[in-house]
Parts: C-alpha cells; structure tokens; sequence
C-alpha cells in the first residue's frame, strides 16, 4: 500500500534528502581523501587519471605494503569481531539491525586503509556501511519510525546508496542500488528520494574530493555499430557466465570467511600472496581501478583507425600498457613515450590475450583470496576490472573480423555486463559503468542490450545451480 503523500511528508523527505545528502557526501569525500593520504604513506602515490595503479612503485614496497596493511587490520578486525558489538551488513541495517557507532567508523577506516595499501578488494562498502549508520542516527534523533512520518528501512537504504553515489560521483548508481539492490522495491517515491540524495551527496563529495573522470575511453568510437550490437549479445552472454561464476565465488569466501584467530595470520599471508602476483601484474593491487583502464586503454591503432577512434599523447602515456613497460614513475607523472616496450598492434594480439587474461585470472583469485582471510570490502570495482578485461580480450578477437569496432567499446560493454551478472542488479550496474566512464549516451543502447543478456544468462546459471 503506497503512502498517502501530505504536506508534512513531504517536507520530511525533502529535509531528510538535504541533510543526509550533504552529511553523507561530506563523509565520501573525507573517506576519499583518507584513501589518498593512506596511498601516499603506503606506497609513495596517489592513484589518478596519470596514475591509475602503483605501476612505477618498486615491488619490494608494494609487497610490504599490502602485508603490513592486512596484517594490521587483521589484529584491529579480529578484536572489533570478537570482543565487541559486531557491524551489521548494510542489508541487515536496512531491515532494523543497530549499527554501533564508534565500531561503524573503525570498520569504515580499516576497509579505506587496506584498500589504499594495495589490498586486491573494493572501497565501495566502507561509504555505503557509513551512510546507513549516520541514517539510523538521523532516525533516532528525530523519531522516524515510519507512522505519518518517513519509513526508517526507506532512510536507511536510501543513505547508504548515497554513500555510493558520492564516493563515485554516481547518483544514478546510488539510486538504483538503494531501490534494485536493498528496498527491491522501484517506486516513484522512493526513486525520486534516492536520486535527490544521490545527487546532493555527489555533488558534495566532488567539492571536497574534486572531480575527474574514474576511467579514461577517449580511445573509443565516438558511434556505435551494428556489429558492436551483436558482439554486445555475444560477450553478454559471456560475461553473464562469468559474472555468474564470480557471484557463487564471492559468496562462498563471504561465508568461509576467518573470524576468529585464523585472521591473525591469514590476513597478512594473502597480503603477502598478493605482493608476491604484484611483481608480475602490479595492476592487481587495489580496488580494481588499474585492471580495469589495462582494458580500456587497449587500443591497437591499425583496427582502431577504422573505427574513427583515437587515443590522444595523454592517454596513451597514461595507458597501464605502457606503465607496465616502465614508463610510469612513483610520483604521480607519466612518461610522454606512447605504448612504451608495448607494441599494441593486430600482429602482437597474442601477446596481449596473454596479459589481460594473466590480469582477469590473477585480480579473480587475489580478490577472493582477499574476503576469504577475512578482509571486509565490496566487489563492484573487482566485477567492473573483469568485465573490462574480459571484454578487451574478446574484443582483440572481435576486430580481427569487424575492424569498424574499437577494443575500448568492447572493454565497456564487458564491465557493465559482467558487473551486471555478478550484483544481479542490470540497472545500477549499467549506470555505475556509464557515470564512471562517462561514456556518451549513444553507447546505453549496446551496453544495455549486453546487460540484458549477460543478467538473463546469469539469472539461468544461478537458478540451475541451486
């Protein structure tokens, strides 16, 4: 039964979407600059458009430093489960579980921590969590219970896709997955308060943070293609395989995961682990920003011209490809030398499949690895890495046959596909991916028909399994 709409409800959402909104997008943006300030300590850098991974750090520091950072949440993480009140998960928040205050924020820090020490797992949790208990507490300071006022479990979801949509500057995302993902409830209503939040917590966020594009696809066609809809169909259902299979994986680490004693050394031996496979892909490392722009930023110039698309000095000496040859440096800059040690052509394809997939294997098993030592974090930036990969790799082959196509457009369509089976949420996922890239409106059509695929291909794989 939908709620009768009076004056004073009204003026309770729009001051509850105002007050949250900024509060919450104030707290994105500190969280992202904590993790900024923890990359800078740990690793000497800070991840940036010139900078997506810790490329040009030396190996010997990235392993220290994802080992000492996972060693040290391990002990903080095994007293806060064990020895006092546990943090809830956000679902559990939304449906009544008390979310205690000062054991919220540490578990919010120490995912921030692990995360800007090269831990292989994603930040999007810690402002999800942080906004669901600023929201409880919002609730309980101004008696929102639900009667002729707002409903509690609404605040709640609502603020935590908030938290989302400010630390990725995503408030369609935020939306979405507040009412596809906790409520599973669309409504003109609660879409409406979840995009004003949203937009009010991003908009915040980007005042304190500063804004810039997450993933760089200049290399993209600027049109879409008829061959790219049928490759849209076709790594869909690929991705939907896939994304199926990282779904059951993540779910089962999540329920192996070590809580008790365990914690204290297996924490810091998948630190170490992760260090170890960063010598050789140090694009592992992280949320999955550097994974990811390795998809995107495949650009094999002689498919490419075909295509219209291009990829400016910039991106290229930005590219992962050529910061993986050593043309990154610790500090922040890229080297102006394009493809540098990488010749990104149709006669190296090989040699690329090889790297990419080295990349998609290596960020899967780190990942799960990571959240089965008992690490605390999300898999949406891990998804959007596989998905890119993945749909770098079938698009190298893709070219091969229909030039008119661009590697960068393939690598798209994969992220939000793959993403979109793993969640088995089609429209956050496609949204996330599209704010992240701000990809050009023209490309929702290829990409929505791969999310289509890859979620009823998903949905078929998951349902049969159990």
């Amino acid at each position: 039964m939908q709620p009768v709409v009076t004056a004073k409800r009204l003026g309770w959402l729009a001051a509850t979407t105002i007050i949250l909104g900024v509060i919450i997008g104030a707290g994105a943006g500190l969280l992202t600059l904590l993790l900024y300030g923890v990359e800078h300590v740990m690793l000497g850098y800070v991840e940036g458009s010139e900078l997506p991974g810790p490329f040009g750090v030396p190996a010997v520091r990235r392993a220290i430093s994802v080992t000492i950072g996972l060693a040290v949440a391990g002990v903080i993480w095994y007293f806060l489960r064990n020895k006092t009140t546990k943090v809830p998960s956000v679902k559990k928040a939304v449906a009544g579980e008390r979310m205690p205050v000062w054991q919220t924020l540490v578990h919010v820090v120490l995912q921030i921590g692990i995360v800007g020490s090269g831990a292989s797992i994603g930040r999007e949790v810690a402002p999800r969590e942080l906004g669901a208990m600023l929201a409880q507490r919002f609730c309980d300071l101004f008696h929102i219970e639900g009667a002729d006022g707002i409903d509690r479990r609404m605040v709640v979801a609502v603020a935590a896709g908030a938290g989302l949509g400010g630390v990725y500057n995503a408030p369609l995302a935020g939306m979405f997955f507040a009412v596809e993902i906790l409520l599973v409830d669309v409504t003109l209503e609660k879409v409406a308060f979840g995009l004003g939040m949203s937009a009010i917590a991003a908009f915040v966020a980007a005042s304190i943070k500063g804004h810039h594009t997450f993933y760089d696809i200049t290399a993209m066609q600027p049109q879409s293609t008829p061959t790219l809809m049928l490759f849209a169909v076709l790594c869909g259902a690929a991705c939907g395989v896939a994304g199926a299979w990282f779904r059951k994986g993540s779910q089962w680490a999540e329920s192996h995961q070590s809580h008790d004693k365990h914690i204290l050394w297996q924490m810091p031996l998948a630190g170490l682990v992760t260090g170890l496979a960063a010598i050789v892909v140090p694009q592992v490392m992280g949320n999955g920003r550097a994974a990811a722009q390795l998809g995107f930023s495949t650009f094999v110039p002689e498919g490419s011209a075909a295509a219209g698309a291009s990829q400016s000095a910039s991106s290229a000496a930005a590219s992962p490809w050529n910061l993986l040859a050593g043309g990154g440096n610790v500090s922040g800059s890229a080297s102006t030398a394009v493809n540098a040690g990488f010749q990104l052509s149709q006669s190296n394809i090989a040699m690329l499949l090889g790297v990419l997939a080295l990349t998609f294997v290596a960020k899967a098993l780190v990942t799960l690895m990571t959240i089965r030592s008992g690490a605390s974090g999300g898999v949406l930036q891990p998804g959007i890495a596989l998905g890119s990969t993945l749909g770098a790799m079938l698009g190298l082959i893709w070219i091969l046959l229909f030039p008119a196509d661009s590697v960068t457009a393939c690598a798209l369509i994969g992220a939000a596909a793959l993403l979109s089976a793993s969640q088995q949420a089609p429209l956050m996922a496609m949204c996330l991916v599209m704010e992240l890239t701000e990809a050009p409106s023209a490309f929702f059509v290829p990409v929505g028909l791969a999310v289509a695929a890859s979620s009823l291909v998903s949905k078929w794989m998951l349902s049969r399994r159990k």
